[in-house]
This record gives C-alpha cells, structure tokens and sequence, in this order.
C-alpha cells in the first residue's frame, strides 16, 4: 500500500505541475472515495490547498455530514457546505413540464450528480483550482457513475485502484495517522441519490466484483476461462463492461 500511495501521490503532483494547478476541487460526500482523494491531495498540496464541497440533500445522511466535517478537520480542508435540493426541485419541475409527464427516478438521481459537477465546475472557474473527479476503478469498469456529474474533474486519482483496494489503502494510510474517521471505512459504500441506496443494490459484493473485473479486464481472459464464481455473476459484469465503454471515453484520465 506504501508503495501504491507513493506513486498517486507523485503522479498526482506531476500531473497538476505540468497544468499549472496549485489548488484542487473535489465534492466531499462522506463516502469513503471522495475521503481518501481529499487526503491525497492534502499530502501532496497541503489542506489549505484542497476545496471540499459537501453538497448535501435529502438524501444525505447524518452520518455522511458528520464524517465529511471530521475529515475536513483533520485535514485542514477548505470546508463548505451546500444544500442543493432547491436545485433538484427546479430542474425536476422544469423536466416535468418539459416532458409533460412525471420524472423517472433515474433522472433525478443524475440530477443530483450533474448539479454537483455543475457546482465544483463553476467554483473552478470563479476561483480557480482543478476539479478532482473522486471515482475508483470498479465503478469506471462497470459505468457505476453519471457522465457528466462524478465523472467531472481534471484528472481522477484514484481511477485505477479497485474498490476492494482502496479500502486497504485507507486502513494503511490511518496507520501514519488517523486522517480518515474508521466510519468512513467502515460503512456500506453508497452514492445516497435516493433514500436506502447502497453500492451493492446495484453491483456485486466489491469483493467478488473485482476479482472478476482483475480476471476480465487486466488478464484479458474470456468468461469460460475463469473459474471460482457462478457463470450468471460472471457474464453481469462482463455485460456492464461492454455496455459502458462510451463512459470511460469521456471520463476523465485516471492516474
């Protein structure tokens, strides 16, 4: 993990020298991806440095504010906080005029991601700083994101660590110093856009995820020359693979 955390950290750096970037911008959601993003950059440019922006809603669990203002504080984050349900309401009403016709769940979901992108985006632009998009590799693999929302950012620093992965790099990380709250790691992972989400509602176990992603993807294997999980497990994720291609094209670069 040492060696893992060594290298985002001087990539990471190198990337924003080369753009000119001495200040970032990410959403801090109280989950753990956005968490061990603000800590990276907060290694590499000091807290100060680092714009964290909680955009909470409805949605947005007590716990979520709770571990994104301790992360903040330990880390010395530039810290604010943004209700944005005024938003979701505005855009739902206009959709719903626009489309003469109730608003899908899905969209309203997005929504939320897409104001938050429009949001970091803008105070880019007012303030200046590179905005961070804080999603992982399995979720990049998968499309388990909203183009054009979580997927907004100069660069994503931890686009090519697997879930499973940053989970240990943030225990090892605490190790040199507690900077993450053990809530963060801890919790069910969930992008919280509509009330009981979880990641694992919508994708297998992290675990089990990866495992298949490593054999699909970094050996290049097909679905009849990996063993160890049920062939139905096996073909879902190869499926949502394939399917979300047209996403990896127009995320931005990982480390």
């Amino acid at each position: 993990m040492e060696q893992l955390w060594n290298r985002l950290k001087t990539d990471f750096a190198k990337h924003l020298e080369k753009n000119g970037f001495n200040k970032v911008i990410l959403g801090l959601s109280g989950g753990l991806d956005s968490a061990i993003v603000a800590v990276l950059a907060s290694d590499v440019l000091g807290g100060k440095n680092v714009k964290s922006i909680m955009m909470k809603t409805k949605y947005t669990s007590d716990l979520s504010l709770k571990i994104a203002r301790e992360i903040a504080e330990i880390n010395n984050l530039d810290y604010q906080e943004i209700d944005i349900d005024e938003l979701v309401e505005n855009e739902t009403k206009l959709l719903k005029q626009s489309f003469n016709q109730d608003v899908k769940p899905i969209v309203i979901e997005n929504l939320q991601a897409r104001i938050r992108g429009q949001l970091l985006m803008a105070y880019s632009n007012q303030f200046g700083g590179m905005v961070l998009a804080c999603g992982n590799k399995s979720e990049a693999l998968t499309g388990y994101c909203t183009l054009y929302g979580d997927t907004c950012g100069g660069i994503m620093p931890i686009g090519n660590v697997y879930k499973s992965d940053i989970f240990k790099l943030a225990k090892w990380r605490n190790t040199l110093g507690k900077v993450l709250p053990i809530e963060v790691i801890d919790r069910a992972p969930s992008a919280e856009l509509a009330f009981n989400q979880k990641d694992e509602n919508s994708l297998p176990p992290y675990e089990t995820l990866d495992a298949i992603l490593k054999e699909l993807v970094d050996n290049k294997k097909e679905i009849e020359e990996i063993m160890g999980f049920e062939r139905e497990t096996i073909e879902r994720v190869n499926n949502l693979v394939k399917k979300s291609e047209f996403k990896r094209l127009q995320m931005a670069k990982s480390l």
